[in-house]
């Protein structure tokens, strides 16, 4: 019995504990009235595709912030990514002539306008097991 109590405590030592998730919430400030917010959490495979870890669709009402809570995300690093379709025609607009985003846009980390193509180690965020909120700023090219 004894040998049974400590193989047992042997193997609780080394085998790793469940991770636990952390709350993560977008503040987002400097959006424009109407159509749709697009938020997405995504790993470095996901980055920039349609697959995603989380994620959340909302409509947006007013102007100015808004608090998008994504729930409980598991520990690891992710790039959160936003797009507002504010004309609601379901695609994200560019300039013909200039190539550049007119929808609302933002990426976290403070990615600004004129940067460059959106970038995971730029974007990346920490989710641990604490809560994590995280101010992000739309873009708009328009």
């Amino acid at each position: 019995m004894k040998m049974l109590w400590m193989a047992a405590a042997l193997a609780a030592t080394i085998a790793p504990a469940a991770a636990e998730a952390g709350r993560v919430t977008v503040d987002l400030n400097g959006l424009r009235a109407g159509g749709t917010l697009y938020v997405q959490l995504q790993t470095r495979a996901q980055f920039m595709g349609a697959d995603r870890s989380g994620g959340k669709i909302v409509p947006v009402a007013a102007a100015g912030s808004l608090s998008v809570d994504l729930g409980e995300v598991a520990p690891g690093d992710y790039a959160i990514s936003v797009w507002h379709d504010d004309n609601d025609n379901h695609r994200f607009d560019m300039d013909a002539q200039g190539g550049g985003p007119l929808d609302g846009w933002a990426i976290a980390n403070g990615a600004e306008a004129g940067a460059g193509p959106p970038d995971f180690d730029r974007a990346k965020i920490s989710v641990a097991q604490a809560p994590l909120r995280l101010p992000m700023t739309v873009h708009y090219g328009r």
